[in-house]
């Protein structure tokens, strides 16, 4: 309650013209969140500030404000207030989350992003592409289109010739390796057949496109020695809540193989304590992998529930953020957290993702004999070819089977 925090003056900001009738809940939901008290008193005293910018800036009653509007206050604040712009980005989702905010019409779309909407309803509906996949598309096509338009035609699809393409992929290239340069132009060349399907540019454009050319295999799975790995975890600080996190993260992903996305969808009920189970839901092939649950890592797993993770919390998923608001973490989290600890452990590993965690469990399993078969299984393969390449870092059993070098003595067309 306000009374917590500001006894005397509590009247003060219950009479604030636009805030008042909410600061009260306000303040509640920062306590739900965790956030402490003294950040509380900060953060209240801050509402000040804020209400005054929206007093000056809008003539109407705080219910009829829309995200449009906040996110505009948020911005003009960043300039004249900074201190009180994050302020109103938590008040923002606060009456966002309790349904306060006004309703707001659909604004009137561009040429630009009308075709990008129509390209993206194409790529779900028709090509039945994922949601994350249609993002990548959605942004290179919106620069794409960006270079492509002038003037207040904006985009004209007719007007799109082979120089314009060409001179938008060389452009886009610095800075870019091989493998990122051929998402880019597939995703140009798929915008393109768009266009020749709608009838809007004459057909076998987009054939005319150079790719760059990116050969299966050329390049090694990033993998560390197995004493590198483990040298790596236990340089991971536990007396603190964000290293217990980070141990109990890194420990799963070396001993199962888990990708971040796995790590951050991991929820409490699929860890089975009394079977000894935990059910990993695989991204890539939509399927539950049920696993026994070894000594290490429910022992890392229980310490970080115990001593780490915010009691009370609402979220179901596993592993969340060590500051306010505690919530549930995403896989880019997962991997910042991965290249701090990367830091301060002072090993010079020079790979800079937690995927090199994955591909050294899959080495690992490989030395000591497990089938490719369920490396794959355990891994998500679909295809026993993408488990292939981990033969490739096998170099010991690699040279047990090597055949001699032919000798010119022996006739046989040495080298």
């Amino acid at each position: 309650m306000l009374e917590e925090l500001r006894r005397g003056n509590c009247w003060e900001y219950r009479a604030l013209p636009f805030l008042g009738p909410v600061v009260d809940g306000f303040d509640d939901w920062l306590r739900f969140q965790g956030y402490t008290l003294s950040t509380r008193k900060l953060y209240l005293s801050l509402t000040k500030g804020v209400d005054h910018h929206l007093e000056q800036h809008y003539r109407c009653t705080l219910i009829e404000l829309t995200a449009e509007d906040w996110e505009a206050s948020q911005r003009r604040l960043r300039v004249h207030k900074p201190d009180a712009a994050p302020v109103a980005g938590l008040l923002h989702r606060y009456l966002e989350e309790k349904g306060r905010l006004a309703a707001l019409g659909p604004r009137p779309l561009d040429a630009v992003a009308s075709w990008i909407e129509r390209y993206a309803e194409y790529l779900g509906k028709v090509r039945g592409l994922e949601s994350k996949t249609i993002k990548g598309h959605r942004f290179s096509i919106a620069r794409f289109l960006g270079e492509l338009s002038s003037g207040e035609d904006g985009f004209v699809p007719e007007r799109i010739g082979i120089a314009d393409i060409e001179r938008f992929i060389d452009e886009s290239s610095s800075g870019r390796c091989r493998a990122t340069l051929q998402h880019l132009v597939a995703h140009v060349r798929g915008f393109l057949r768009f266009l020749e399907i709608s009838e809007q540019i004459p057909a076998g454009l987009g054939s005319q496109i150079d790719t760059p050319r990116v050969y299966r295999l050329e390049q090694l799975p990033r993998a560390l020695s197995w004493e590198v790995v483990e040298a790596f975890l236990e340089s991971i600080d536990r007396h603190q809540p964000m290293g217990l996190r980070d141990y109990a993260m890194f420990s799963l992903i070396a001993q199962y193989g888990l990708r971040c996305s796995e790590i951050a969808a991991l929820r409490l009920e699929d860890v089975r304590w009394r079977a000894r189970r935990i059910t990993i839901s695989q991204r890539k092939t939509k399927r539950a992998l049920v696993l026994p649950l070894t000594d290490s890592a429910a022992a890392a797993l229980h310490a970080y529930l115990r001593a780490a993770r915010r009691a009370g919390s609402p979220h179901r998923q596993v592993f969340l953020g060590c500051r306010a608001p505690y919530r549930p973490i995403g896989a880019t989290a997962v991997a910042e957290a991965f290249r701090g600890c990367l830091r301060r452990s002072g090993l010079g590993i020079p790979t800079q993702g937690p995927h090199c965690l994955r591909h050294s469990f899959a080495v690992h399993l490989l030395r000591q004999g497990t089938a490719l078969k369920e490396i794959g299984d355990l891994l998500g393969h679909g295809l026993a070819e993408s488990t292939c390449m981990y033969l490739r870092l096998a170099v010991e059993d690699l040279r047990e089977v090597a055949l001699p070098l032919p000798s010119a003595a022996g006739g046989k067309g040495g080298l």
